[in-house]
């Protein structure tokens, strides 16, 4: 299993600290679900438990992009409401959506590009 410098486990969501340090965590994982959310944001804060889940229980990596702290980040891709997900496999980005997601659609996505 990969370890990543800024967490102890992908067992959690990484926090992404910018634009640089995404780019590592896509580089380093076959498959990465990143949430662009907001703190004031009421479907993100739903959300974030199943991707707690998810990060818990499947194969793929969760990364967070808080988008008020990390507006250019946001802004590079195309994030328009929050939360968009952003689906990376093989370092390359292969899904997109804008609003929250069921956890059973987000773990199909997920184990779709992991087996």
């Amino acid at each position: 299993m990969a370890t990543d410098a800024y967490s102890e486990s992908n067992d959690d969501p990484l926090h992404v600290e910018g634009g640089d340090h995404l780019e590592a965590i896509v580089d380093e994982y076959d498959v990465v679900l990143v949430d662009f959310y907001a703190d004031w944001c009421g479907p993100c804060k739903m959300l974030e438990p199943v991707l707690e889940e998810l990060a818990r229980e499947t194969e793929g990596v969760i990364a967070k992009v808080d988008v008020d702290e990390h507006q250019q980040l946001a802004g590079a891709y195309g994030v328009r409401g929050v939360p968009t997900l952003v689906l990376f496999a093989d370092g390359e980005q292969v899904e997109q959506h804008t609003g929250a997601l069921p956890a059973d659609r987000l773990r199909d996505l997920i184990e779709g590009y992991t087996e």
